[in-house]
């Protein structure tokens, strides 16, 4: 999930904390900036909307509920086979968070048999939607499969795309001699260009006041 945003068990929408920031401002303090829907007061109240959600067959929604389902959250028991059911839903209506997540179960067999190939897959269609942290992954799995040249460019990608340790690993790709001096010096200045772009001064004041 992302570490700069909050997701809205409401209506299942990602919320930037700058924008969060922004709408307590505006007087908004306890709802939804999206569909000024009333946050939940307790845990019931929230598993009751994520809920109302996946009847819809949301697919972020039935996602959300796989991996309180895997963590044992808001008052369900851990079931891991019950997670991936929901995942694989989840992944077949589009979700991106999904297919990462099976990524993660089947690669390293965490509550499933571990099925490489398959784990690949999934964070192949994840990473082709822009998903960071697989695309990263896709190229950690290369490398020690001892495809150094395709591990670079995963992890070139990845890093153009602010990820930190994407860039990390081209660094020392580079002092082993797997990565030339040019692509860690393209990786350097896409990394920092991400990093500009994602600047926000909303953000960065939310950050400050621990959002």
């Amino acid at each position: 999930m992302n570490k700069h945003a909050k997701m809205n068990q409401c209506c299942m929408k990602l919320v930037c904390n700058g924008c969060s920031l922004a709408a307590r401002k505006r007087g908004i303090y306890d709802r939804c900036p999206f569909c000024r829907t009333p946050h939940p007061v307790d845990e019931a109240s929230a598993l009751v909307m994520i809920q109302k959600r996946v009847c819809k067959r949301d697919a972020e929604a039935i996602y959300h509920l796989g991996t309180k389902h895997f963590h044992g959250q808001l008052g369900l028991t851990n079931d891991v086979p019950r997670a991936v059911e929901m995942w694989t839903e989840a992944a077949e209506l589009g979700s991106v968070e999904a297919h990462f997540m099976l990524g993660v179960a089947y690669y390293y067999g965490d509550g499933v048999e571990e099925d490489k190939p398959r784990g690949i897959q999934h964070w192949q269609e994840a990473a082709m939607k822009g998903h960071v942290i697989s695309r990263h992954l896709l190229g950690i799995a290369e490398f020690n499969n001892e495809n150094c040249a395709l591990a670079v460019r995963h992890l070139m990608i990845s890093a153009k795309m602010g990820h930190d340790k994407s860039l990390n690993n081209i660094k020392e790709m580079f002092m082993l001699g797997h990565a030339t001096k040019a692509q860690y010096a393209e990786a350097l200045r896409g990394y920092g260009d991400a990093a500009e772009e994602m600047k926000s001064h909303q953000r960065e004041e939310a950050k400050g006041l621990g959002f």
